[in-house]
């Protein structure tokens, strides 16, 4: 049951949200707000999520702090892009590289929803889940290091915007399908609603408009949203064939692919 908290300031409810999604989605230690119930309760989804890509910018400052400094002291493209997603695991604590491992396990190990599920709850982790683990640590570390190559401003710009908008469209699984397990994280922290969803999609996108007077490519905005939104589509798509619904681990796993998603897509827009 989630408690019903009197705002205490003009704004507090989408800055109790706001503060609810860093300490839900990270490891920094965000302060109880004026006002605020309390910080370790059950988070709200119904509409918590609407601030997530805000959260998600947050989450992406320090990594791209640590691409610009790596690279101007001179430690070259793969070094830098290693270190700033070195930074991004560190303040998530792994939480959506957690959640594309026991996807990648569960999915690719089971022959039936229900074995599928259950070895998602496994602690323990699989050739799937390494492979998925190597493949999306190299291909953003690849990513970055190619942007750097390119723009080392529009690298750090991406690596936040990316941080953002694969948050805002990771919602998709809550958005469509329904908890996989009644049990579950899925189900007990609620599902968002038509409200927070239009918020979070749009902050999602007016983020990443944001971006072209800094120096981001049109071509590159358009590739980033639409790639990043297919990508987290084609996840929930595979959950419902898989286990017929989302958990947490699923949404970690949307994650994954819409941040790879628009790198790509970035670097797919700027020549060489």
């Amino acid at each position: 049951m989630h408690e019903t908290v009197e705002p205490a300031f003009p704004g507090a409810a989408l800055a109790y949200d706001l503060a609810g999604c860093l300490r839900f989605f990270s490891r920094l230690p965000v302060p109880r707000l004026p006002g605020e119930g309390d910080p370790h309760g059950v988070p709200d989804f119904r509409t918590l999520p609407r601030m997530l890509p805000l959260a998600g910018l947050i989450l992406g400052l320090p990594g791209a702090g640590m691409l610009l400094g790596a690279w101007g002291l001179g430690l070259g493209p793969f070094l830098a892009a290693t270190l700033a997603v070195t930074v991004g695991v560190l303040i998530t604590g792994a939480l959506h590289e957690d959640g594309l491992a026991d996807v990648a396990d569960g999915f690719g190990g089971g022959a039936t929803p229900a074995r599928r599920l259950e070895i998602m709850r496994d602690s323990r982790i699989g050739a799937y889940g390494g492979v998925a683990l190597m493949l999306s640590l190299a291909l953003r570390i690849g990513a970055l290091a190619t942007l750097l190559d390119r723009s080392g401003a529009v690298a750090a710009l991406a690596l936040v915007l990316a941080a953002a908008l694969s948050r805002g469209v990771a919602l998709a699984p809550l958005a469509l399908l329904p908890p996989a397990r009644a049990d579950g994280a899925g189900a007990s922290v609620g599902r968002p609603s038509r409200a927070t969803l239009i918020t979070a999609g749009a902050m999602s996108v007016v983020l990443t408009l944001l971006g072209l007077p800094l120096g981001l490519p049109p071509l590159g905005g358009c590739l980033m949203l639409v790639l990043s939104a297919s990508a987290a589509l084609a996840v929930t798509a595979l959950a419902r064939r898989a286990i017929g619904g989302q958990t947490g681990d699923v949404v970690g796993a949307a994650q994954q692919g819409a941040e790879i998603a628009a790198l790509l897509g970035l670097v797919a827009a700027i020549p060489a």
